[in-house]
């Protein structure tokens, strides 16, 4: 089930949302301008040149706290097009068969192996195509996300200090302690709930079917049949990437591999799933490579991690700090139908 009945009783969605809004880390950090980014703002960076410019001018328009005039992020964005043409040709190949080495079940990983191998999330979540733990080169990974959360970033690099550990580091890339970012949730009416989180992994994540007697310390309201849950989570949380003709994709975990990677820190474990067609990827991918998988595969130069570092191909700016929403409804029709 989505939560205890005790939860039903939290303020309403208006409340809900101010209450989490002020809980917001602040962020001390400073953006690209050395304007600190403010009460309410945080720091993004974003991919340009690859993102259509409709998407990219969308994006300022709606999420920054200062945008520029129109004319000016069409040159930049023309720029960084250009760029990208360039690259394609300078680069080409680049991504194309990166090294992948196994991490194997003893020294010092091992007791890291085990504790993450036990974990129900790794044994339910990637049973769907040959995986293994790997060590993998961050530079050489082909990206989907346009957008980094910088404020997010630097509270990562905080919490690892500045000279973290092979453990730190695993433990980083694929916690089995899963931590929980704030969250809250309430019934705006009998049949609809509202979720938020300032964390953008808050997602539904699918409907379970329990019996009655899977339901403990929840009172039933009268003989039941059966219980449908309908659940609103977070994700795994694993770094995880995608292996696929030739080309390893990060399919989740964007922002510690920025962060990694910024501390100076290139090859790190990963969960690695080996797809071998691309029937199969459309089960294991994003929505974003599954719409159009030929512009991470078959482009001779594909957009990848190493671009976020790229003067020419970002853009960094303030941004209005934003919460997750997740609204989930249901319908419940009855009806009387003819006999056999």
């Amino acid at each position: 089930m989505i939560a205890s009945p005790e939860i039903l009783e939290a303020e309403p969605q208006t409340a809900l949302l101010n209450s989490l809004v002020r809980g917001a880390p602040a962020s001390t950090d400073k953006p690209a301008n050395g304007a600190a980014p403010g009460e309410g703002c945080d720091e993004s960076l974003y991919l340009i040149g690859r993102p259509t410019l409709k998407q990219f001018l969308r994006f300022v328009a709606r999420e920054a706290v200062d945008p520029e005039d129109e004319a000016t992020l069409i040159a930049e964005w023309q720029a960084a097009r250009d760029y990208v043409s360039v690259l394609e040709k300078e680069e080409a190949g680049h991504a194309d068969e990166p090294v992948i080495t196994t991490i194997k079940p003893d020294g010092k990983y091992e007791p890291l192996l085990i504790d993450f191998l036990k974990d129900p999330l790794v044994q339910n979540g990637f049973n769907s195509v040959p995986t293994e733990v790997a060590f993998v080169d961050l530079d050489r990974m082909v990206v989907y996300q346009h957008h980094i959360d910088l404020t997010f970033v630097r509270q990562l690099q905080k919490r690892l200090g500045a000279s973290p550990g092979d453990e730190e580091i695993f433990r980083t890339c694929l916690p089995y302690d899963h931590p929980h970012p704030p969250a809250k949730w309430s019934r705006v009416d009998d049949r609809t709930f509202v979720f938020v989180s300032p964390s953008n992994d808050l997602r539904f994540l699918g409907n379970l079917r329990l019996k009655p007697g899977q339901l403990n310390d929840c009172p039933p309201p009268g003989a039941l049949v059966g219980v449908l849950g309908l659940a609103v989570g977070f994700g795994s949380n694993f770094l995880n990437a995608v292996h696929v003709e030739g080309r390893l994709i990060l399919n989740n975990g964007s922002h510690r591999a920025y962060a990694l990677r910024e501390m100076g820190i290139t090859r790190v474990p990963c969960i690695v799933q080996h797809v071998p067609t691309r029937d199969q990827l459309d089960v294991v991918a994003t929505s974003a490579v599954r719409r159009d998988p030929d512009a991470f595969l078959k482009s001779p130069r594909p957009s990848m991690l190493k671009d976020y570092f790229n003067p020419r191909l970002r853009k960094i700016q303030r941004v209005n700090r934003c919460l997750k929403q997740v609204i989930v409804k249901f319908e419940v029709e009855e009806a009387y139908v003819p006999g056999f």
